[in-house]
């Protein structure tokens, strides 16, 4: 299993699954902190939300889960959501920013 070569499709299936509210995909949010695999398989993301509070966490969470279940070699997926570091427009993609108008 090439753990680098899974995290590249990892990141490029995630990149599928959009932000309900913002409708920009969570790669380009910078909502996704880490991707971890271990060699069973096993991926754990570690990822925050826009807000604290989000009514679409757990809509996000089954999408995220979905997507990362469909690359070559994952046999199960944890979504750990986490607060800390804050999320900040600072860490959007350029293309998130200009979609969103953001300077």
């Amino acid at each position: 299993m090439d753990k680098e070569r899974m995290k590249e499709e990892i990141m490029e299936r995630l990149g599928e699954v959009e932000d309900p509210e913002l409708g920009i995909d969570i790669v380009n949010l910078g909502l996704v902190y880490g991707v971890d695999i271990d060699d069973d398989g096993n991926v754990k993301i570690t990822m925050t939300l826009t807000a604290m509070g989000c009514p679409l966490a757990g809509t996000i969470n089954d999408q995220v889960t979905e997507a990362v279940k469909k690359v070559d070699g994952v046999r199960d997926v944890e979504v750990n959501i986490v607060w800390n570091p804050p999320w900040t427009k600072d860490r959007m993609s350029r293309y998130a920013k200009i979609a969103l108008g953001i300077q």
